[in-house]
């Protein structure tokens, strides 16, 4: 068994340093709260309020570290439906088309006409553990999921970059469909057989 550890991502935000010196100051630079499970990543201590364009207040949506050529925000689709979003099922950085919102910091604010989205499902692997795996960059493979609310959840995106780790990302709606907490371990599964 191919075991994948799982990590269940609340929304956040990533925001270019020039959004960032907006919201919170000229110069400002993030300062780290906790290390994430991808190296270099971490969650700051930052947060701001992000206000759908139909006007309703989604507050204090914590800042990822470090800066990013575009700002993004990523959300569950109980968020999008809650505070009336458009947020396509779309990959980290691939914010053409996405949402609009508007970015609330202490300083200032920034509207952005793209960027809101549902992230993809996705494993993070180095080159050896893809090789390990056997798998390749942009392959799509599926997750089996033990315990008392089974499944397997299809369309699961294999990103290989050197600077990975091994780390399934799922947002919190898949967590909670099927229970699931950080930490926890799921079975890659490159294909499968439904009976009838």
């Amino acid at each position: 068994m191919k075991k994948v550890p799982v990590g269940i991502s609340g929304r956040h935000l990533h925001v270019t340093q020039e959004h960032l010196e907006i919201l919170f100051g000229k110069d400002y630079q993030l300062t780290v709260m906790k290390d994430l499970s991808q190296p270099g990543q971490y969650a700051s201590n930052e947060k701001v309020d992000v206000v759908s364009p139909k006007g309703k207040l989604l507050p204090g949506v914590r800042i990822l570290g470090p800066v990013r050529k575009a700002s993004q925000v990523e959300i569950s689709r109980s968020d999008a439906i809650r505070f009336k979003f458009i947020a396509p099922v779309r990959s980290s950085g691939d914010v053409k088309g996405s949402g609009a919102a508007t970015l609330v910091g202490p300083k200032g604010q920034v509207e952005i006409s793209e960027g809101v989205m549902i992230a993809d499902r996705h494993i993070h692997f180095s080159l050896e553990e893809a090789k390990e795996f056997g798998v390749v960059d942009r392959q799509i493979v599926s997750l089996k999921i033990g315990g008392i609310k089974a499944g397997i959840l299809d369309n699961v995106l294999c990103r290989v970059h050197p600077n990975f780790k091994l780390d399934c990302h799922l947002d919190t709606d898949d967590g909670s469909a099927f229970l699931l907490n950080s930490g926890d371990i799921l079975e890659l599964v490159k294909s499968y057989t439904i009976n009838d």
